[in-house]
């Protein structure tokens, strides 16, 4: 017993028909007009490709960047008040950043060694060498734990330290 019945449109295609679907689709579309649209596509594929690699070599070739984070140890909190100094390896003060909310900062530089100082006057201050290379990025992360970053703070805070650990209060 056969029926009449069509098939149920919700069940998935057989190949045949999904091809015969797809065939009518591009049947309608001549063979150089497919060429056309394909050869489009492709230039303007290359352009965006050429365009994107260019932005390479805008930046000079002796120069690279640095990214610095300062966060609250052991919450990742952004320090946004703090201070980054750079400095060259012979203490010579290249830039000072202040970061922004997220206690982030950029700044340009030639390629070379460098100190990153950080400090804060609620945090004990932090110092890294870092070596900038042509066209890349270098990032520095400080973790700013609590505490002075001033030395007579420091000597301050000892002796008092001591001071109560001698009279045990």
């Amino acid at each position: 017993m056969t029926s009449n019945r069509e098939p149920d449109s919700r069940l998935p295609l057989a190949p045949e028909r999904a091809w015969g679907r797809f065939a009518r689709v591009i049947g309608g579309l001549s063979l150089s007009r497919a060429q056309a649209l394909i050869g489009t596509v492709a230039g303007i594929a290359s352009i965006i490709g050429a365009a994107f690699s260019l932005f390479e070599f805008a930046r000079p070739a002796n120069r690279g960047e640095l990214v610095a984070i300062v966060q609250e140890a052991g919450s990742h909190r952004g320090v946004a008040d703090a201070t980054i100094e750079i400095l060259t390896p012979q203490n010579a003060l290249v830039a000072t950043l202040t970061p922004d909310s997220s206690g982030r900062a950029t700044q340009d530089l030639k390629e070379g060694a460098y100190t990153v100082r950080v400090s804060h006057p609620r945090y004990a201050a932090e110092a890294r060498r870092i070596q900038v290379m042509p066209r890349q990025t270098t990032e520095v992360r400080a973790n700013m734990r609590t505490g002075s970053s001033s030395p007579i703070e420091r000597v301050v805070n000892n002796g008092v330290n001591a001071l109560r650990k001698a009279l045990r209060f």
